[in-house]
């Protein structure tokens, strides 16, 4: 990779790109391979076609830069697939071809009621709620950023976060459908539009990358395995949760889990592209003085 040019020590502002620089460079190292893939290798003619444009685009921009404008596309992408998605769950409900799960599925989740388990439940439920996934998301973005000293991961997670928030606001909007009956409900009661589920949503995007982050700098697989189950169960288990309390339909819950995945899949990719400008010679920032020199990458 190309050295950081000098920084005038007189300009805070080439200063601080200076200290973004080395950081962003020493942390792209660590995070290039997930065990022995290469996150920078395009196996696919399209994925190279885009990886050599996109680092192409950061060595004239800058990669950070670039990675926060992708970020904010992907999040228009996912708003407009919520859309398209709206409208397909319209059509499909219609002819109740998906949503006769809905009506089974939660009589079968009120026959394993019980007062603790109610109780238990809605513990658990709450910490991917409008309080409790905050909290977890920021306490390791913290982490994140103590430890590796770079911006990455807090662009990473608050994009994530911001574009799970868009996505769930725009489903709610869009359908306005029913939650189930009060009286299929748990108490504290909910009043919002049932589709998506907010809850499982965002802890689907939420919780996804936090796990990527992790398993980036896990060096054994069986860390990383381990790792990826816990944020698995923990996910599906919120979404769950949402049938078992009566707050969602089982359908809200599986279109939330897909587009979750597919938010998540967006933000993971853009990640790969930074990584892959990086290592193709882009600055995180760029400083002046012309175009960075292209890295020969491998085919």
């Amino acid at each position: 990779m190309q050295r950081a040019d000098h920084e005038d020590p007189t300009d805070p502002l080439a200063a601080a790109a200076g200290r973004v620089d080395r950081d962003e460079r020493s942390a792209v190292d660590a995070d290039r391979h997930l065990g022995t893939v290469d996150l920078t290798s395009w196996r696919s003619r399209a994925g190279h076609a885009v990886a050599e444009a996109w680092a192409a685009l950061g060595r004239r921009y800058g990669a950070l830069p670039l990675l926060v404008l992708t970020l904010l596309i992907g999040i228009g992408i996912a708003v407009t697939a919520t859309w398209a998605a709206s409208e397909v769950y319209d059509a499909v409900r219609e002819s109740d071809d998906v949503a006769v799960l809905d009506r089974p599925v939660l009589d079968w989740m009120l026959t394993l009621r019980s007062p603790f388990a109610d109780r238990a439940v809605t513990w658990w439920t709450d910490i991917a709620g409008t309080i409790g996934m905050p909290i977890v998301a920021v306490c390791f973005l913290i982490g994140f950023t103590v430890q590796r000293r770079a911006w990455t991961p807090l662009v990473l997670l608050v994009a994530a976060s911001g574009g799970s928030l868009l996505m769930t606001i725009a489903g709610k909007d869009l359908i306005g459908r029913a939650r189930p009956p009060l009286s299929d409900a748990v108490p504290p009661y909910e009043h919002s539009p049932s589709f998506p589920s907010g809850h499982t949503l965002n802890a689907t995007v939420v919780v996804g990358t936090i796990v990527y982050l992790l398993i980036l700098r896990q060096s054994r697989t069986v860390t990383r395995v381990w790792t990826i189950v816990v944020g698995t169960l923990f996910v599906l288990s919120i979404g769950v949760s949402r049938v078992f309390l009566g707050h969602h339909w089982t359908t809200d819950v599986l279109a939330a889990w897909a587009l979750g995945l597919a938010w998540l899949a967006l933000v993971i990719t853009a990640h790969r592209l930074y990584l892959t400008a990086l290592h193709r010679g882009a600055e995180p920032v760029r400083r002046g003085g012309g175009p960075a020199r292209p890295v020969r990458s491998p085919r």
